[in-house]
């Protein structure tokens, strides 16, 4: 009874006024904690901090942490608890779910699934170097650009799981293989990585917040990008011009030639990031690993005997990788969207409502890297991907006793969708009653200002 009358409250209305930088508050499972001068040390990010402050964010930090995270949280407490705390039906069978996961053990299961496809990924690479600099064929040529895509995207798929959960047994192994998989064997830094998408799962399809859907002048899924609205991410305005107007008034069109080079727009991204001014965990470490793709990458073309073969090399394996990139709008450009930052009482809900799932046969896991369960990854970020299709059933369940959707598609429906979207948000962008602002070339390589 002393320990209970020595609490102090505030109300949610009260926790909301400290979601400012250098103010930030947030409340799990009813206690609040004092972030401000923590934020800049979240190994997720300030982005998903700054996008809930304010806000209870109790189904995030279950969805984001492990169990020995909750012992770190006794330094940030404030002395403050919410009074009125309330818990919706949905976050209790959730929180329940997890529970239960956690309790069989199925985050600490990983399987073996990255030593197989880092062993695959060694063995095409292999091949690879093999048949552009011992074969003179041409067809060895083009099997190898191929096979170069292929193992590009397993090779993603290990540092997406990675950056998730440590698929190793200890943090600095798991921190090599993040660094091999991701910046060494693809050129794509895993800080970028982070960087986009912790604010991606945070903040599942809002326009403003989330820079998985924010490609002006390149591509829009809803014509509020018209309104050259503010990157809350990024910190600028995506300017919707002429330029803008005119690729997106055909962007389903161009949708597939584009994903066929977007690989190009990933290795800038990085660049970018990684000389920014911006704070970089492991930055060194990062440009290391850039430097030794862009040593052996350029080295192995270089093998090839003339210009045309090159071009043709470099075209078919990012080509190949296009199949990832399509993937990954698949799973997005055709689900719900809102503005403004995401609100950690409905995490669930959100999460459902802005993610597709891709039905495929088991034996197609490996291909898609466990993100065909799209709705199970973004509610159980660290779950590795061997229990995916396990769990599958059980969110269905969930979904449908609270009556959310539960969305699964082919891969034809999933495209046929995914265009019908593009499709959409062209056709209104085509309407030249709509003034435009000043044409700006620099958007159009997605930058971070």
């Amino acid at each position: 009874m002393v320990e209970q009358s020595k609490k102090r409250y505030i109300t949610t209305d009260d926790l909301k006024k400290h979601n400012q930088p250098g103010d930030l508050w947030i409340s799990i499972q009813g206690k609040v904690y004092d972030v401000s001068h923590w934020v800049k040390s979240h190994p997720g990010g300030e982005a998903a901090i700054l996008n809930l402050a304010g806000q209870d964010v109790t189904d995030a930090f279950i969805a984001y942490h492990p169990g020995t995270a909750w012992h770190h949280l006794e330094n940030l407490h404030n002395g403050y608890h919410v009074k009125d705390f309330h818990v919706s039906e949905v976050s209790r069978d959730y929180r329940r779910l997890a529970s239960e996961f956690s309790k069989r053990g199925l985050f600490e299961k990983k399987g073996h699934v990255t030593l197989y496809t880092l062993t695959c990924v060694a063995a095409m690479l292999a091949a690879v170097f093999y048949g552009v600099v011992a074969c003179t064929s041409v067809w060895a040529h083009l099997i190898s650009a191929f096979l170069l895509g292929l193992l590009w995207i397993q090779s993603a798929y290990v540092g997406h799981d990675s950056g998730h959960y440590n698929v190793t047994s200890t943090k600095p192994c798991n921190k090599l293989v993040q660094l091999l998989s991701g910046n060494c064997i693809t050129g794509i830094s895993i800080a970028w990585w982070k960087w986009t998408h912790n604010a991606h799962h945070i903040s599942c399809n809002s326009l403003d917040h989330d820079p998985d859907l924010q490609h002006i002048p390149v591509f829009a899924v809803s014509s509020k990008f018209f309104k050259s609205m503010t990157s809350r991410f990024y910190g600028r305005k995506l300017t919707f011009d002429p330029l803008a107007r005119f690729f997106i008034s055909y962007q389903h069109w161009s949708f597939y030639p584009v994903m066929c080079v977007g690989r190009i727009n990933l290795f800038i991204q990085t660049f970018l990031l990684l000389f920014s001014r911006r704070h970089v965990p492991d930055r060194a470490l990062n440009i290391a690993g850039i430097l030794v793709f862009w040593t052996w990458f350029p080295l192995l073309v270089s093998f090839l005997p003339n210009w045309r073969e090159r071009i043709v090399f470099v075209f078919i394996s990012m080509a190949v990788t296009a199949i990832q990139h399509v993937q990954f709008c698949l799973n997005h450009f055709a689900a719900d969207v809102y503005t403004g930052p995401p609100n950690g009482n409905d995490w669930f809900e959100k999460q459902t409502a802005g993610t597709l799932d891709i039905s495929c046969r088991s034996y197609m896991d490996w291909f898609f890297g466990g993100l065909q369960f799209q709705l199970e990854h973004h509610l159980f970020p660290r779950l590795p991907r061997c229990h995916l299709r396990a769990v599958s059933p059980v969110v269905q369940e969930l979904c449908k006793k609270h009556n959310l959707p539960y969305r699964s598609l082919s891969w034809w429906e999933a495209n046929v969708w995914t265009l019908r979207t593009l499709r959409k948000a062209a056709v209104q962008a085509r309407d030249v009653t709509s003034p435009v602002m000043e044409n700006l070339l620099w958007e159009a390589l997605n930058t971070h200002g």
